[in-house]
């Protein structure tokens, strides 16, 4: 046997062909998330766009940087910086300062991807650490800048109110009260909540949105149901413990979190057992945090925390391979 046959080649994952490349796959994810943007440019105005753009804009600007830096191809062609600006501007108040979203994006490109050697090394969602470090840096921004939902490009007034998991979270029983005094019938507010007429952040707020991109990513079979069951059955379980579990599962980010960013193939278990117990343990610690924690929300740092522990799914639900004769390899 020659010396260059014996070569072991070594790459990053997943390495399941699939008869797609990376590209494909980030692009379709893309289309996927139109429908969102396309209702909150509806509801809450011009301003999101800004805002996407620019978080697209600093991804794709650290993204670059990482590339020239590392003396690599650029890697933007592939779609994957702008997948995690979309992810990003949709986690975000559509009243915050257009500049924030390039700061936040090129942060997260740069240290959550870039650092770690690129696309398929990073250990957490691009987007979510993201978020986090907004969070972390621009507190007020990230909590206070909502703007009333409404139909029609006019662009809203921005109002410094809480969303409504920050105002049940605050204020008990008599802000659900008031949640539901809103319009005559209360039975409408679950109709507004699940189309998307409610304070939130851009890509979150509309369930129905985010559930046609979803269908479309089933169709085209780039995500499986066995993470977003899972994550919505974990936050299921909890969600008696809040004082309205239907307003419950439909506020926050759950949906987007489960359907689009736990199911990212780089930080997610690549087995279905793996996969089932990584979305429970987001839709618990998601649960959690809402009921018995300081902050309203928990999706983002749920899994993050569930990030951390895939290579331990990995290994724990490694699928056993026989060998020629039967046995156990």
């Amino acid at each position: 046997m020659s010396e260059s046959s014996r070569t072991l080649h070594l790459s990053s994952g997943p390495h399941i062909a699939s008869g797609r490349s990376t590209a494909q796959i980030m692009w379709m994810v893309n289309l996927s998330l139109l429908p969102a943007l396309l209702w909150a440019w509806a509801v809450f105005g011009w301003v999101v766009l800004a805002i996407t753009a620019s978080s697209i804009l600093g991804c794709v600007a650290a993204e670059f940087l990482a590339c020239k830096i590392s003396k690599t191809t650029s890697t933007i062609p592939d779609g994957s910086a702008v997948c995690s600006g979309l992810l990003l501007a949709y986690t975000l108040p559509p009243g915050m300062p257009i500049w924030m979203p390039f700061v936040g994006g090129m942060l997260a490109m740069f240290f959550t991807k870039g650092m770690f050697g690129g696309l398929g090394y990073n250990i957490f969602n691009v987007a979510l650490v993201g978020r986090a470090m907004m969070m972390a840096t621009f507190p007020v921004e990230m909590t206070t800048r909502w703007v009333a939902p409404h139909l029609g490009l006019a662009k809203a007034d921005t109002i410094s109110a809480a969303t409504a998991l920050a105002q049940i979270k605050l204020g008990g029983e008599a802000a659900l009260a008031k949640i539901l005094a809103v319009v005559p019938d209360s039975g409408q507010v679950w109709l507004d909540f699940f189309l998307g007429m409610r304070a939130g952040s851009i890509g979150e707020v509309s369930v129905l949105m985010i559930l046609l991109g979803a269908a479309f990513l089933l169709w085209k079979g780039i995500i499986k149901l066995y993470i977003p069951i899972s994550v919505l059955a974990g936050v299921a379980l909890l969600a008696p413990f809040s004082l309205s579990p239907t307003l419950y599962m439909l506020s926050g980010g759950i949906w987007l979190g489960a359907f689009f960013m736990a199911t990212d193939y780089v930080t997610s278990p690549i087995t279905p057992k793996g996969q089932i117990v990584f979305g429970l343990g987001i839709g618990l610690l998601t649960g959690i945090i809402r009921n018995w924690g300081g902050y309203p929300e928990g999706i983002c740092y749920a899994i993050m925390l569930m990030n951390i522990l895939t290579p331990a799914l990995n290994e724990w639900f490694r699928p056993k391979r026989l060998t020629a004769d039967g046995a156990p390899s």
